[in-house]
């Protein structure tokens, strides 16, 4: 008797074609999820202080999608942590490509400025910062503290010491802060007011050493 088992093969074959199939999509899918799984939260290694970590991880979110607005900030903030401003410069407009007035974003764009010495560049992206961003900022205070630096540098001590003031509204707390306002108002010769700054310094922190060799010099032509 003859038995065609042409048929039969070609439907053994098949089917082992399927299963091949099924094991390899399981596994490609297997392999995604546990690469999902296992990956390290981006802004917890940031606030561990790990930012090359956490570098490399937004690095590999953005490549998977490029308009995870997240991944760029957190990004941005471990590039800046770890001193990379000019690559944080470089991102932070890469991801205000995706969202222009990105209050986070602006920011960190005008920080990473203030430490490349771009004074002009950073003072416009901080106004820009403090023009959008929503009532009580998280980085208000830090934001009037570099702007106050800025204008030392530039030697505008007026302009310093608004800064200053506005940043220490929000932060009171800040001795060194303090410090840096009576700088300024001793360098504007508001020798009265700087000593005023200066003690307010130490009475926060009766080691700032800058405040108290302020004090000693204001005092010089307060006597």
């Amino acid at each position: 008797m003859y038995y065609d088992t042409t048929g039969w093969k070609l439907t053994m074959k098949n089917n082992l074609t399927k299963k091949i199939f099924t094991i390899i999509t399981v596994t490609f899918v297997s392999a995604f999820l546990f690469a999902q799984e296992v990956r390290p939260d981006a802004l917890r290694l940031y606030r561990d202080g790990k930012y090359a970590e956490a570098a490399e991880v937004c690095r590999a979110e953005i490549a998977e999608n490029p308009n995870n607005l997240d991944s760029y900030v957190v990004l941005c903030w471990s590039l800046v942590s770890n001193r990379q401003y000019s690559e944080a410069e470089r991102m932070s407009s890469e991801g205000r490509k995706i969202s222009r007035y990105d209050p986070r974003l602006v920011e960190i764009q005008a920080e990473a400025e203030y430490f490349l010495g771009k004074n002009n560049a950073a003072l416009e992206h901080f106004q820009e910062y403090i023009s959008i961003v929503p009532a009580g900022g998280s980085r208000l205070g830090e934001v009037y503290y570099f702007m106050g630096e800025i204008f030392i540098r530039q030697g505008k001590y007026n302009k310093a010491d608004i800064a200053f003031s506005q940043a220490l509204k929000i932060e009171p707390l800040r001795d060194r802060w303090w410090s840096r306002l009576g700088y300024a108002r001793e360098q504007a010769k508001n020798y009265t007011s700087a000593a005023e700054a200066y003690q307010q310094a130490l009475t926060l922190n009766q080691y700032q050493s800058d405040a108290k060799n302020g004090r000693n010099r204001v005092m010089q032509y307060l006597q």
